[in-house]
């Protein structure tokens, strides 16, 4: 690994901004060398531990060809409603579809909820204006009112506005003439428009994707201009790219236009690198667990193919239709405080103390105990090394007071039994999240790997191989920095969704290949509008379909012929046949006499963009057939009420080949890596860590 990027042309940089750490991976393309940064996400402006990040292993901006961000600043504004004041003009009668939402509640039970979605309803007002449902224009808006209502919200403080308009997305007509009305005499570019950003049925759905849309644009087009400006500054001239929730990435003109498409960006670049990893290393079937200092982030990875979801919430109310990797999140990050509730039940989270305080180890000021106290008093975490900061030492007595306090004496356990019983907690529930996202979804766990990554993901995972019985864990080379590389290896993509409500037998072919080569000609134009080189160009169509009668719809692949990138009408019997294959792999029966129907088309334009060569990450030299292994040094860490004699390894320097039994500690800059006494690790041609069954103990 080379530390020596200051010079290097070309350089390809990625930057996951999470919630505790700030991660970078640097790859020169030139020569294949990579280099790895960890340091303090700065609150609350984040650009200053971005710059850091860089900077640690980059002298000169200059050199950089990209940099590729994956940003939390969308999710963590939905979160904690710091978004713009945002205006809606809707259509007379809808002004409250957003606080009625689909007749949900907080609480399931009781007769009253609580919520308050992110536009107040003194900043919705109407306009006459009526489409109806096939597209027919029964009133004309009226655009006098739509100045009027955008003036008033001008007045009344607002940054941002959003045009909700009922049966948009069968006819835009009404919408685009408002939304060019409002332009005009809008000071800003936040202005959304429902039909350009989801032209699809379902009224809620769209409003609200729209209005958190607009809500959003002001904080993250703002977060993303401060660090162009932070980089330019320093002479950057490349290319700065977002990662989509989906695993793309777009250009930032489109992340500032659509950051509703940045939720969950940071943790899906994640996956992304993960499922090349372990695609590399043979492995097709991955379950992921990135391990943070505020949460642990599972997904599923089948047959080499990460999960999308079309839809999300990220709060109650506020929900999110557009493509994101299926990611599930618990508050069980490294930084997750322990405490016990009034009837003696430990949990873990959702509290973090985050980077600031931090842990009680880090003598910051916080005094509750967290999941890395726990691991520092049980030995597991090397105190006199911590990662990815500024600090030279970790406080295990300060640590060992937090336990016994919040955990010990409530419980009546002593420290050493308190850590192990934060552990066992924390590892239930990460264990918990997984089953949720395999077994509950028909997976076998035991057909899988577990791939954990972020700073404190590898601590865990011989815990995830007991508590969930799958057969063997693939460690990253780099896993602290995990989402960063995949920053660096997302491909450009660009997702397009149009409602198109028909029965295949009535399908029109040349209107549905019209939607089909609009969504490809938009697609293709943003990727010649990219400075980024690509080696292929993909371009997938599925259709959103059922049976009339049906509510719930399937997603259909479609193999469509483009040739000189013209769309060729695709012939209705090729759309049954597809339709009664995915239906009958899904439920294993057709419906003889059913009426098969069309309601959505989805459309991806993909650029692929170079990966590069895992081989890169190995070490230089490989282990004899019978490698002797001699370790740093070793240190006492306790195991099931009793202390091990653990060996001690300088991770990135074993070589290929190294076989390490358990009990054993793999240290590197980025994070931790625990081997469990009964199990045993080995080092894979790219610098993996395989940890499996087979390690005697000590």
């Amino acid at each position: 690994m080379s530390n020596n990027t200051e010079k290097a042309l070309g350089a390809m940089v990625g930057v996951d901004v999470g919630g505790t750490f700030t991660d970078v991976f640097v790859l020169n393309e030139h020569d294949g060398t990579a280099a790895v940064a960890k340091v303090p996400t700065t609150k609350p402006d984040q650009s200053g531990g971005f710059m850091s990040g860089i900077k640690q292993q980059v002298d000169e901006l200059s050199s950089i060809a990209v940099v590729v961000h994956g940003t939390t600043a969308g999710t963590n504004a939905l979160l904690e409603r710091k978004g713009a004041r945002c205006g809606v003009i809707t259509t007379e009668g809808l002004r409250d579809v957003l606080e009625m939402r689909r007749r949900d509640r907080p609480r399931t039970w009781g007769l009253r909820g609580n919520f308050i979605p992110v536009v107040e309803r003194q900043y919705r007002l109407e306009v006459p204006e009526r489409t109806l449902a096939d597209g027919t224009v029964r009133t004309a808006v009226d655009l006098n009112a739509v100045k009027a209502a955008a003036q008033k919200l001008l007045a009344a403080g607002c940054d941002s506005i959003a045009i909700l308009f009922a049966n948009a997305y069968a006819n835009a007509e009404n919408e685009s003439k408002a939304v060019a009305a409002v332009r005009e005499l809008w000071p800003n570019p936040h202005v959304a428009a429902s039909s350009e950003i989801l032209p699809e049925i379902r009224e809620f759905e769209r409003f609200s994707t729209t209005a958190l849309n607009a809500f959003l644009q002001p904080e993250v087009s703002g977060y993303i201009q401060r660090l162009q400006s932070a980089m330019r500054r320093e002479n950057f001239a490349g290319e700065f790219m977002i990662v989509q929730s989906n695993g793309g990435v777009m250009s930032v003109d489109t992340a500032c236009r659509l950051p509703v498409r940045t939720a969950l960006s940071g943790p899906a670049a994640g996956v992304i690198a993960a499922a090349y990893i372990a695609q590399c290393a043979g492995f097709d079937n991955v379950i992921t667990g990135d391990m943070g200092g505020t949460s642990f982030d599972v997904s599923l990875i089948a047959g080499g193919q990460s999960m999308l979801s079309a839809q999300t919430s990220i709060d109650f109310g506020m929900v999110l239709r557009t493509p994101m990797i299926e990611i599930t999140t618990i508050g069980a990050g490294g930084g997750s405080i322990a405490w016990v509730d009034k009837g003696g039940l430990l949990h873990i989270g959702p509290q973090s103390a985050g980077s600031d305080p931090g842990p009680a180890a880090y003598g910051l000021g916080n005094t509750q105990p967290t999941v890395t106290d726990a691991n520092v008093v049980l030995g597991r975490i090397d105190s006199s090394s911590p990662i990815g900061g500024n600090l030279t030492s970790l406080d295990a007595d300060a640590a060992s007071a937090a336990i016994d306090k919040h955990v010990g004496e409530p419980l009546g356990l002593n420290t050493l039994d308190a850590a192990e019983a934060i552990l066992r907690v924390a590892n239930s529930r990460m264990a918990g999240a997984i089953r949720l996202v395999s077994i509950e979804r028909g997976f076998d766990p035991k057909q899988f790997v577990f791939m954990p990554f972020g700073g404190g993901g590898a601590l865990h995972a011989g815990a995830m191989l007991n508590e969930v019985g799958i057969a063997k864990a693939i460690v990253p080379r780099y896993p602290g920095v995990t989402s960063a590389m995949g920053c660096v290896i997302a491909d450009m993509r660009q997702d397009f969704v149009q409602t198109f409500m028909t029965t295949v037998d009535a399908l029109d072919n040349n209107a549905l290949s019209a939607f089909m080569q609009q969504h490809v000609d938009q697609g293709l134009a943003i990727l010649a509008a990219s400075k980024t080189r690509f080696v292929n160009r993909r371009i997938n169509f599925e259709l959103d379909m059922a049976y009339a009668g049906q509510t719930h719809t399937l997603s259909v692949p479609i193999s469509v012929d483009i040739v000189d990138d013209r769309v060729s009408p695709i012939g209705k019997d090729k759309i049954i046949e597809a339709f009664d294959a995915t239906y009958l792999k899904n439920f294993g029966r057709l419906l003889p006499k059913g009426v098969r129907r069309i309601i959505n088309l989805r459309s991806a334009v993909i650029g692929e963009r170079p990966k590069f060569d895992l081989h890169t990450l190995a070490p230089m030299h490989t282990a004899t057939a019978a490698p002797q292994v001699k370790e740093k040094n070793t240190r006492k860490v306790y195991f099931e009420k009793q202390w091990y004699k653990t060996k001690i390894y300088d991770r990135l320097s074993l070589p290929v080949g190294s076989q390490i039994e358990g009990p054993a500690i793999l240290e590197q800059p980025d994070t931790t890596v625990l081997i469990e006494p009964g199990l045993i690790g080995h080092v894979d041609e790219f610098g993996n860590t395989i940890i499996e069954q087979g390690g005697q103990g000590a």
